[in-house]
């Protein structure tokens, strides 16, 4: 069974370390601030927490509050989200945010999907067409007259 897991690299955990030193001179100038080494806490723990897991059948996506798992059945299609994770929607139209699922996995994605969520990537199936075309628009442009076509200046692609 193929299973692929979205995580947010660990590296991001140094983000944690340097928050803490940076609170270190901070939290001990008065009594109750080093309550603000919480905040390097909850980051880390965000960091550990959020992922996504696809297999064949289903996807679980898990936040720092729940985990919702998805049948492929469920999901209409997977929408891309400008500056941000991946969502999946459901047929009844709503959304779960796939954390750490960027638009750049998406070819992962539809390998371990099978097929479910199209590689935006692949090739053209049909490359003669596109062929034809070109050569039916450059035929067009030869009988005109050398350098111009339709009043236009046509500039060699060499």
């Amino acid at each position: 069974m193929k299973k692929l897991v979205f995580r947010i690299p660990a590296t991001a955990l140094l983000a944690a370390a340097l928050i803490v030193i940076c609170v270190t001179p901070v939290a001990w100038v008065a009594p109750g601030l080093q309550v603000l080494y919480v905040l390097p806490l909850a980051y880390a723990y965000w960091v550990l927490r959020n992922r996504t897991t696809v297999t064949e059948e289903e996807i679980v996506a898990r936040g720092v509050f729940g985990t919702t798992t998805l049948k492929w059945t469920d999901v209409k299609y997977i929408r891309l989200v400008e500056k941000g994770w991946l969502r999946a929607v459901r047929q009844d139209a709503s959304e779960v945010t796939l954390p750490a699922v960027r638009f750049m996995h998406l070819p992962a994605l539809s390998l371990v999907s099978g097929g479910r969520v199209p590689d935006p990537t692949a090739k053209d199936p049909e490359p003669e067409a596109a062929e034809e075309v070109t050569e039916e628009v450059t035929a067009d442009v030869a009988d005109e007259a050398p350098g111009t076509a339709a009043g236009k200046t046509v500039q060699s692609e060499k």
